[in-house]
């Protein structure tokens, strides 16, 4: 890289920074999830605004190839394994009883009902979804994948501005999303390692010594992915306790938070040396780390690096820290910078795809918690909640872009259905807020007390 490229990136990410924070800024205060603020952000610097008024100033700041560009797609992957470590460790199922009777009912249905109707869609008509890389049967797990995501992040966001986290509510919610979007991980792993096999560059073991045929390629995927997610619940917290703890652990003493980012980025690579994705591997390196640090405190034991225990709240705050005030942003942007609105944006395609994605969603979730006994309001508010797609959904569209299994156009819409449900989410829970807030558990049905001004 030489001086005029260090110069040029530099200012590309002053200018990425700024317009991350200053647009994720508005957003919050129109009281609206900051992530939308950030990709509005990136595209107002991509082809779709800046491109169009000023196509020289954007080619000299963010030039389509080079060093600069390198650089930026380097920390746009750093920003996204940052996103899914931090993911992994919000992770915890805590609802019990019969609110877990009802999460378990609704996950089912809320996640069977949306994927088997975004696949069939898909297998109905592929060349709508599918890219240069896409076959039918990846491109309609993709599409029942992006049917049927929930995001945890932004619903968590959303849940404890309005203060309903700590909930009857907030915790069937978070129980619905953590099982969705475990099993929806496990499968997308899949579907990108069939992608990947066969294509001629090698990247695990699986394309070192395995055979391109789609049945045995299928079979290894789904194996090595749920023996990694199995192996790292059941093995992971005391295996990251354990390497914390020991003596010749010298960076887990000297900084807490420099030994965790090094377990992620180890996780990462044994999940590329398996042939396995790897925002599967940071998902399940923030689990693994986060119920280490959850045992430890719970034992009453530290497990012997630098943070005594009741300082690990504190160490994962430094990484939230540094995480969205520098790579997460940068990525939401670089995401939006990458939608080209002008081109790849078809009004009737994002119309009727969010229709029925928004309907099916919607409507399985709320048929379900009735079917489980739940008040009307209770079960529209879950549905609305559960139908957030955020920034998994952005997570999705983008490495199934990258992985060339979509198009550009459904690329585009994917991106904008995810932000455009978080929006409908805020906005449905915020009128429900106060009476949801009173849910309790009284009998056959769960009765809402309040006023009625949360309809």
């Amino acid at each position: 890289m030489t001086a005029i490229d260090t110069i040029r990136l530099l200012a590309a990410l002053a200018v990425i920074c700024a317009a991350a924070h200053g647009c994720g800024y508005l957003f919050g205060a129109l009281r609206q999830p900051p992530v939308i603020g950030e990709v509005v952000g990136g595209i107002l610097m991509g082809p779709s605004l800046l491109g169009l008024l000023a196509p020289g100033a954007r080619a000299a700041l963010f030039p389509a190839s080079g060093a600069v560009t390198s650089a930026l797609d380097a920390i746009y992957q750093l920003g996204q394994l940052l996103l899914m470590f931090l993911a992994g460790a919000e992770l915890r199922i805590r609802a019990g009883g019969r609110e877990r009777r009802t999460g378990t009912i609704v996950a089912a249905a809320g996640l069977l009902a949306p994927f088997a109707a975004g696949a069939g869609i898909a297998a109905l008509f592929p060349g709508v979804f599918s890219g240069p890389a896409g076959s039918t049967v990846t491109t309609a797990l993709v599409v029942g994948l992006a049917m049927a995501v929930a995001a945890i992040p932004v619903i968590s966001r959303i849940m404890m501005d309005l203060k309903v986290m700590d909930t009857a509510f907030g915790r069937i919610v978070l129980m619905v999303a953590v099982v969705e979007d475990v099993i929806l991980y496990v499968v997308l792993a899949v579907v990108l390692g069939l992608a990947r096999s066969g294509t001629g560059h090698p990247s695990g073991l699986w394309d070192v010594v395995g055979t391109t045929a789609v049945a045995p390629t299928a079979a290894y995927f789904t194996a090595v992915s749920l023996l990694f997610f199995a192996g790292s619940l059941t093995r992971g917290a005391r295996l990251f306790r354990r390497v914390a703890g020991h003596r010749a652990n010298i960076v887990a003493r000297q900084s807490p938070v420099a030994f965790r980012l090094i377990f992620l980025c180890v996780m990462v690579l044994l999940c590329l040396g398996l042939g396995i994705n790897a925002v599967f591997g940071a998902l399940m390196a923030g689990v693994c780390a986060a119920r280490g640090d959850q045992g430890a405190v719970g034992d009453g034991q530290a497990v012997g690096d630098g943070a005594a225990v009741e300082d690990r709240p504190a160490v994962w705050e430094a990484i939230r820290q540094f995480s969205m005030a520098f790579f997460i942003p940068v990525f939401f942007v670089l995401v939006g910078m990458r939608l080209d609105l002008v081109r790849a944006f078809d009004p009737l395609f994002f119309l009727w795809f969010l229709t029925l994605a928004c309907g099916i969603k919607t409507f399985s979730v709320w048929a379900a918690a009735r079917l489980a006994g739940e008040d009307p309001l209770f079960s529209s508010s879950l549905a609305f909640a559960l139908n957030a797609r955020g920034t998994i959904g952005i997570v999705l569209a983008g490495v199934t872009r990258q992985a060339e299994l979509i198009n550009d156009r459904f690329f585009v819409v994917l991106v904008l259905v995810s932000l455009v449900t978080c929006q409908i989410a805020g906005f449905r829970l915020s009128r429900a807020a106060d009476r949801l807030r009173t849910a309790t558990v009284t009998g056959p049905r769960r009765q809402l007390r309040g006023t009625r001004a949360g309809r």
